[in-house]
Parts: structure tokens; sequence; C-alpha cells
């Protein structure tokens, strides 16, 4: 695939079946990771794989932060919480590590991480792995955040599930850039209204 189909045609796959990537299959995908944007060279990212067994482990996780939110959660969101790392084989727990640093803000290290995961999620699209990038209340939640023996200074900016899809992939919609481009100043010459 070349890279600009990839670009143009990446989707989210909520519904993943096994196998999970391969060991060839996940080098490049964390490969292509590695290549995001980094001002300063900080690689303010760092990555948790969960499979087999650990995905149930997860969801015990899950469950434990729900209940520290709310004691009396109904057992319905309980078992939505349990099942939820099921749904791939595969997790991928996308972490930023900020540091502090003089000339590269948080919000840039940020959005490093962010690229990194973007870079992941195309890697994946173009070995015809099946990916969608979750967060919710969980991937802010302290209760899995010391599970997962998160540092103060990270922050988990997605959960990456990972699998074969199963069924078609959607047709990503077609969108205008003119729809979200414009040139500034626009009408040169012109007063700006206040």
């Amino acid at each position: 695939m070349e890279a600009l189909e990839a670009l143009l045609n990446r989707v989210s796959v909520a519904r993943l079946d096994e196998p999970a990537p391969t060991p060839a299959q996940r080098e490049l995908l964390f490969r292509a990771a590695l290549r995001a944007p980094d001002h300063g060279q900080l690689r303010p990212w760092r990555f948790l794989t969960v499979e087999g067994a650990a995905r149930e482990q997860l969801g015990e996780l899950f469950v434990r932060a729900q209940l520290a939110r709310d004691p009396a959660a109904p057992a319905a969101a309980l078992d939505k919480a349990r099942a939820m790392p099921l749904r791939a084989p595969l997790l991928v727990v996308a972490i930023a590590c900020l540091k502090v640093h003089p000339k590269v803000p948080e919000s840039e290290q940020l959005l490093a991480a962010g690229c990194a995961v973007h870079g992941l999620l195309l890697a994946a699209h173009v070995q015809g792995i099946g990916a969608v990038w979750r967060t919710g209340e969980l991937a802010y939640d302290a209760t899995v955040h010391a599970g997962l023996n998160l540092a103060d200074s990270e922050r988990i900016i997605g959960f990456i599930y990972l699998g074969t899809p199963a069924g078609e992939l959607r047709k990503p919609q077609p969108l205008q850039p003119a729809d979200f481009v414009a040139a500034w100043p626009s009408g040169l010459g012109a007063e700006v209204e206040r």
C-alpha cells in the first residue's frame, strides 16, 4: 500500500478478532510510532502491551476503578468494564511521558505522543491490521494509573485495540479540505470585525 493511500483511507476498526499482530508486525507498528515529530527529541511516550490473560487482569483493574468511583455500581456496569479489554486480542496502552523542559511545554509533548499513536495506527492499516484508538473515563482514572504503575508525570492518551478486522472495513467519509482550510488573512486590507 502506498503512503498516500494509507493516509487517505485509514479508518478505525472497532470489531476485532484473533489473531493478534505477529511479532514482526508489532515491530513495524512501534518503529512507525517512534518516527513521530518530537521537538527536543524527548521521546515523550511509552507503550504497554496487554494480551492473553493480562486482558482479564486489565478488566479486573477496570472493575476496581469503577467501584472506586461508584461503590454501588450495578453488576451490568461492572460486567461491561470487565469485558472491555476482551474486545481485541491485543491492547496497547499509549502513555505520554511528560518532562519538564524549558523549550518544550507539556502540550507539545502530548501532541508528539498523539502523533506516535497515529503512526502506529497507520502502520496497522498498511499491514491489514484492524485498530481503534479508545479513551474514555478509564484513561484518566487514578486507580487505573496506579494499577499500570504510571508515574505522576505520565498520562494515558489511549487504549489501542488491535486485531484482525471482523468483516469489511467501512469506507472513510469523504471530507472536503475547503471546509477546513482558509487563507489568512482573508480579504487583504479589510478591517477585522470586532
